[in-house]
Order: C-alpha cells, then structure tokens, then sequence
C-alpha cells in the first residue's frame, strides 16, 4: 500500500475488527477493505451499500455474470490486483454457469452487455443509444452500469494505491469470505450512510456515492475534489497525477505518491483526491451510459 494511513490509520474498532479476522483466517487482511473502511464516512459506506446491492441483490444477473462484469472491468483498466479477484469470484460464484477463461461460455446477453461496458469505460465520450443492447431489459442494462461503476472506481483506488495480494491463500480466503458475506460489512464498522434511503435505487446508490465524495466534509474543499473528478482547472500540484487516476490508473507509480507529499499534501488529502478522481471518471461513465438508455 502506498499510503501509510491505509495500512496503520483505521479506529479502534476497525482495528479490532482486522486483528479477529487475521487470527481467525490465518492469513493478512486484504487491500480493499483496508481502504473502504478507511474513513468509511468519506468513501467506503456508500460505496459498500452499492456493492452488496449491485453485486448480490435482486437483478436480471447472476451472482457470477456480475463477477465476470467485475472481472472485464478490471480488464480493461489494467488492474492485476482486480483481475485475479474477479477471476476466482467469478469461479466460485457461478457454480459452473461460466468458465473465466473462455468468453463463450457466458450467456449472449452479458456478451451483448460487455461491449457496451467497455465503450463507456474507454470511450464515454463517444457512447449512444446505438450502443445499447438489444433483447437486454433496460433495468438489466441499468445494472450492469451501476456494476461497471463500482469497479470502475475500485480498480483504480487498487492501481493508484497499489493493491497487491500477499499469497495464492489469501486470494481464496478473501473472494470465499467476501461471497458468503454478499459483500456487506457490519454496520458498526461502516457507519451509516449519509444519503438519501429512498427512491429509485439506482439513482439513490450512485447519488449517495456522489454527494458523500464531493460534497461531505473533509481535509480538502469540495472544489479541490470536483477539480480532481473533471480536471478544471488544471494549474495544481496534484493535476497531473489526478489525471493519470482517472485516464491511466496503471501508470501510478510509487514516485507519484512521494512527488505529492513532498509537494505538501498529507496523506488524507492525497487519500480524497485519488478517491474524487477515481469517482468522477467512473461517474462520467455511468452517466454516459444512462443518456444513451431509452426512457422507461
């Protein structure tokens, strides 16, 4: 992990929390939930309630067509950490249904859904209604967005802060435990969500994520953290770096983390620009592709 805060900065609780799991698991606590319960208030509790509804609630998909959605994301943006967590999530979760290495075995409408994915994540700009699929249910489609967006985010927080996995049995324990719990984590541990409970779900989940990194209290103003997301204006110690975040997140190097605190940034501060980036690229794609979906 590149940032220190991540690794040794959580509550007490939290703490407690990662010294049970270790002691019982036998092997370390993994990257992710070290970063998503960092400061839960701030990133984590609303991005978690998005993953367990999005990843295990109801949906047109299976538990492991949402993983292999998980897994091309993670594809696509490069994230080695990602890869071989989806791959093996993918595996355990769809009991057979798909087989990671062979894209053939997955149902034709994930495949039809899969291009659409990987416009709005390479290319939003140029994503329309000619990208939708046919013979998908428009709620199914607004799904598989509301996934692409989780991991468009995460995968980026695990290449700028660099995720690794410690072993082969960290890997397996990690994705078994993170199914059997649907991707939930108790309350006590992330606090509660500071958002809307209401409404559309979708709209609700994703703007509940957006509020809570732009707008919520924090160490960096809300304008620094809108100017991370869309990169105006440019003329700042951190610019370029947010920039790689959201357009080559693989890139990020430990030199970049150690420019941005001689610069003067803390930890924290670097800790919510990566997020604000990582969010608003991910964002800018999720709301290409719900301009292009036809009004229900």
């Amino acid at each position: 992990m590149r940032l220190d805060v991540l690794d040794h900065g959580h509550r007490l609780r939290v703490r407690l929390f990662f010294s049970f799991a270790e002691l019982t698991s036998r092997v370390p606590m993994s990257d992710v939930p070290k970063t998503l319960l960092y400061r839960p208030e701030f990133l984590g509790a609303p991005l978690l309630d998005l993953s367990a509804e999005m990843m295990r609630g109801p949906s047109f998909w299976t538990a492991g067509g949402r993983e292999y959605m998980a897994m091309f994301t993670a594809q696509l943006l490069r994230c080695p950490f990602c890869i071989d967590s989806h791959t093996e999530m993918t595996r355990i979760a769809s009991n057979g249904e798909i087989d990671a290495a062979d894209p053939g075995s997955a149902r034709p409408e994930l495949t039809a859904v899969l291009a659409l994915l990987e416009k709005v994540t390479t290319a939003p700009d140029d994503v329309s209604a000619a990208d939708i699929p046919q013979g998908v249910p428009r709620k199914a489609v607004l799904d598989a967005l509301h996934i692409n967006l989780i991991w468009n985010v995460v995968n980026r927080l695990a290449n700028a802060f660099g995720f690794q996995l410690d072993s082969e049995e960290q890997l397996l324990k990690g994705t078994k435990s993170l199914h059997r719990f649907g991707y939930r984590f108790p309350g006590f541990l992330t606090g509660p969500t500071n958002g809307a409970k209401t409404g559309d779900r979708h709209d609700r989940l994703a703007g509940n994520l957006r509020t809570t990194v732009f707008d919520s209290p924090a160490k960096t103003d809300p304008a620094t953290r809108h100017a991370a997301a869309s990169g105006e204006p440019a003329g700042t110690p951190w610019a370029s770096y947010a920039a790689k975040v959201r357009d080559a997140s693989f890139r990020v190097t430990d030199i970049d983390i150690t420019d941005l605190k001689a610069s003067g940034l803390s930890e924290d501060e670097i800790f919510e620009i990566t997020a604000a980036a990582a969010v608003g690229a991910a964002l800018r794609s999720l709301d290409a592709g719900r301009r292009a979906v036809p009004q229900g």
